[in-house]
């Protein structure tokens, strides 16, 4: 969801290797057998704060790696239907890699994921002024947002693989109103679900969107196109944007369009006929914000299937499409167009703008809170 420069960018500013999919070698056989439970290390500096890696495995040997630099998911290793571990997300071996700002690999994105359009909305009347990161538009925080920071971390214990992340966005950073205190917490089940809670409280009325922006590859390589892996997303309307993507505030049935995918079909059907690729918001089929499945992600290669619930009244289906090839893995594989895809639980885009879309409007005594579960499976 990030304009191409930002590869260039990378490349640019770190010669860091790159986690893919394809990395597979004896010491991650090693770690897989493991106890349950989480790990920490050191894993440098920034900002004049440390930045720590922390390894989840639960009792089957899976495991997810997360920093707490923008409270960031950098892998998620398990074994294929041939019992080969690879990683099902895009990620750094490095803090440098993300130093580098990639275009929010694994990150908690925030204070409001997704556009924002020119920068602005209004609360009672009060307009407020963001960066514009993304054209003439506010994305995902803006130039310094939620990825960016370095979280304060606790955990339960050593043999409980759940990790709680906290962050403290201070009365006008970034132009947002409002102290608002967040903590995401991560907890990879034996179940092999990776559980992200999100809670949030502010004390001036202000704007909250945060998710999660892992980009998935289910086959274990980017070499790989995702086009070939298989989808669902219980959603009978979406959001249309203007080429800007942003939202022009109708909501349309995905019926007869390339944006059906009420019924599971391969990614890259009708891939063509949407310009640029697909990185649209759409409306689940939730009548409430109970936790409920919205999609299922299916991959033949791997016999992976990754099941999405969440508590969230939309998700963003993004194909990758500025990934251009500019970052290699470290067999010098290019990290070409549509190599990893995301599915974003989130409100709306524009969601301050568009009186009609569910409010994000978040008022002081007020709690935010939000469940989003990713289940993977191997048949």
């Amino acid at each position: 969801m990030k304009k191409a420069t930002a590869f260039s960018l990378a490349i640019a500013l770190t010669g860091a290797a790159f986690i893919t999919s394809c990395n597979n070698n004896q010491t991650t056989t090693e770690k897989m057998e493991t106890k349950a439970g989480i790990t920490k290390a050191a894993w440098g500096n920034t900002d004049g704060k440390d930045v720590f890696l922390y390894t989840l495995t639960n009792a089957k040997g899976v495991q997810v790696k997360i920093s707490n630099y923008g409270a960031t998911v950098t892998s998620w290793v398990s074994p294929d239907k041939n019992n080969k571990p690879s990683s099902i997300v895009l990620g750094f071996d490095s803090l440098s890699g993300y130093l580098a700002k990639p275009p929010y690999f694994g990150a908690v994105v925030g204070r409001y994921g997704n556009r924002i359009a020119k920068g602005k909305f209004k609360i009672d009347n009060t307009q407020y002024t963001l960066a514009t990161n993304n054209g003439s538009n506010a994305l995902h925080g803006g130039l310094k947002g939620f990825d960016k920071q370095v979280w304060d971390a606790s955990t339960e214990n050593d043999s409980t693989a759940s990790l709680l992340l906290s962050y403290t966005s201070k009365d006008g950073e970034e132009g947002y109103p409002g102290n608002l205190k967040v903590t995401v917490r991560y907890t990879l089940t034996n179940d092999n679900e990776l559980k992200i809670e999100y809670n949030a409280t502010t004390d001036k009325p202000t704007v909250l969107n945060l998710t999660n922006h892992s980009y998935f590859n289910l086959t274990g390589d980017v070499s790989n196109s995702i086009l070939d892996e298989t989808l669902m997303i219980d959603a009978d309307n979406y959001t249309p944007v203007d080429t800007t993507l942003i939202p022009t505030g109708e909501i349309k049935p995905v019926k007869g369009t390339p944006f059906d995918f009420t019924k599971a079909k391969k990614i890259g059907l009708e891939i063509g006929a949407v310009s640029g690729g697909y990185d649209h918001n759409f409306v689940l089929n939730k009548k409430d914000s109970s936790l409920q499945k919205i999609a299922a992600l299916k991959d033949s290669i791997s016999g992976r299937t990754l099941e999405v619930f969440t508590t969230q009244p939309g998700v963003q289906f993004y194909t990758g499409n500025f990934l251009d090839g500019t970052i290699s893995t470290p067999g010098a594989k290019k990290i070409n167009q549509h190599a990893a895809l995301c599915l974003e639980t989130q409100h709306f885009p524009d969601s301050p703008n568009q009186p009609k879309f569910p409010t994000t409007l978040l008022l002081p005594g007020e709690q935010f809170h939000s469940v989003t579960v990713y289940k993977l499976s191997v048949n």
